[in-house]
């Protein structure tokens, strides 16, 4: 016999028409949209360096990890500044997203696992998606989201 489902607050977050959210617990701040200190030869969805509070702190356009075609920011862009666990390490992170929607609360039985086929994305990040409104959130696996070389990458870039 099991207890009831657990619960989880996340951030949604949209990028175009596609719904994501992360979990509020790794969610350190939201900020509005400033473009980042650029580092040179970095990965194509390394925007670079973001002055958060006094520190740099990396940040990837969501949309080009994702392989979704980049736009402007607009005057809803925010970045959200992440603290990813790792398996060895915290890893600040900042993640650029066309607008943050809202904060909500899923129950896990509400999760579904992620699909394998018909996604324009990597699904081994993801996981899961909900069910939402008229459509579906896209629930981030954010310690897979990098891979360990990307992630020792920004590391050493910040």
């Amino acid at each position: 016999m099991s207890g009831p489902p657990s619960e989880g607050q996340y951030v949604t977050l949209g990028l175009g028409d596609e719904v994501f959210a992360a979990p509020v617990a790794f969610v350190r701040e939201i900020l509005d949209y400033q473009p980042p200190f650029a580092i040179p030869e970095g990965p194509a969805y390394l925007l670079g360096l973001t002055d958060v509070r006094g520190r740099g702190t990396p940040t990837i356009d969501l949309r080009a990890k994702l392989g979704l075609p980049s736009i402007a920011p607009t005057a809803t862009t925010r970045i959200l500044v992440l603290d990813v666990p790792l398996a060895d390490r915290m890893l600040s992170l900042g993640l650029v997203a066309d607008r943050v929607i809202e904060v909500v609360t899923f129950r896990s039985d509400q999760i579904e696992a992620a699909p394998d086929i018909g996604v324009p994305w990597r699904s081994d990040y993801i996981q899961g998606v909900v069910r939402h409104g008229a459509g579906f959130v896209v629930l981030f696996d954010l310690a897979r989201l990098l891979t360990s070389q990307e992630a020792a990458s920004l590391e050493r870039a910040a």
